[in-house]
């Protein structure tokens, strides 16, 4: 009678914790249904808030609001022309200032570096992404503006004064230091440590096996990165560079300070300009009336240009396959 007693009492036990732990699992998968659930909601509600705001402006102006370069808050007139070419060349200069520094330093880390020194050069390069953007643009204001007016734009635009082609791009009416170049480079500098460190990661994922067959039939390092390394990180290579540039396409503080903010489309990169983080971080505090929904429906583009970029990005990186 005991026996039987105690495998009752076993089997009960079973069963209870057999029920605890699937009332623990469905707790478990709801809550984790939830949380993904939730930032689908919060991301759905930005972009829907944004389109409310700038519907008007939308609707007012048509599809010349992205292609008008008419900015006047006295006469009601907005076109989002200007802050887009400004958004779209600070970052392309960005990308090609930054990306060849960044597979350099990440190539360096994974090749080249001694084993001592790795590590602080990997921990300084995680430092600068760690920077709040409003110092470097601060810094690219008072030190970095100054130097590069009268080390870079006035003899530079001394000598392609009258030129054909250079005389209209590297030319500058007022040498400032503030301009569409000077924020492309201080948006290179705050990519670099985000592409360099993602490549880094994405070099050492790769087999040592490959690296030591490669220098086994007698490759150089040149040769190992060039026709083993990059073609195997390569996917994933395009997907860092494009995450640096919705970094750089987002930015706003650092940009606001160093780009000149002037609503005017001109040739050359040492003229001020202005993009549309920047434009809205200028005028939000004072706009009401379809001047906000002009600002809004400008957050609305900068917010979907952003979003495809990155999604693009993580479409690319989860394509890497490591052989």
């Amino acid at each position: 009678m005991t026996a039987v007693s105690d495998q009752l009492v076993a089997s009960n036990v079973q069963i209870a914790r057999r029920s605890s732990h699937h009332t623990s699992d469905r707790v478990f998968r709801w809550a984790s249904y939830g949380s993904a659930l939730l930032v689908l909601v919060v991301l759905a509600g930005i972009l829907g808030s944004m389109i409310y705001g700038g519907w008007p402006a939308f609707s007012e102006f048509g599809f010349g609001f992205l292609t008008s370069s008419v900015w006047n808050v006295g006469r009601d007139q907005y076109g989002a022309w200007v802050a887009i070419a400004g958004t779209l060349t600070s970052a392309l200069i960005a990308l090609v200032i930054g990306v060849p520094i960044s597979i350099g330093i990440a190539i360096f880390l994974t090749q080249l570096c001694p084993s001592w020194l790795r590590r602080p050069v990997s921990t300084t390069i995680e430092l600068l992404a760690a920077v709040p953007s409003i110092i470097y643009g601060m810094w690219g204001l008072f030190v970095f503006a100054p130097l590069f007016a009268q080390f870079v734009q006035i003899p530079v635009s001394n000598l392609v004064e009258g030129l054909p082609f250079f005389g209209t791009v590297l030319y500058a009416r007022v040498p400032s230091g503030v301009g569409v170049l000077t924020a492309g480079i201080i948006l290179a500098i705050m990519i670099i440590p985000f592409i360099a460190s993602i490549t880094r990661d994405i070099l050492d994922q790769i087999p040592t096996m490959l690296r030591e067959s490669a220098y086994g039939v007698g490759c150089t390092t040149w040769e190992v990165v060039r026709y083993v390394l990059l073609p195997q990180a390569g996917v994933s290579i395009i997907g860092a560079i494009m995450l640096g540039l919705g970094r750089a396409l987002g930015e706003t503080m650092a940009v606001t300070f160093v780009i000149g903010n002037a609503n005017r489309l001109s040739l050359s990169l040492f003229d001020p300009g202005s993009t549309i983080a920047s434009r809205i971080a200028n005028e939000f505090n004072e706009a009401s009336g379809l001047h906000l929904n002009a600002l809004l429906a400008l957050g609305c583009i900068l917010f979907l240009v952003t979003f495809t970029v990155l999604a693009l990005a993580r479409f690319l990186i989860s394509r890497v396959k490591v052989h």
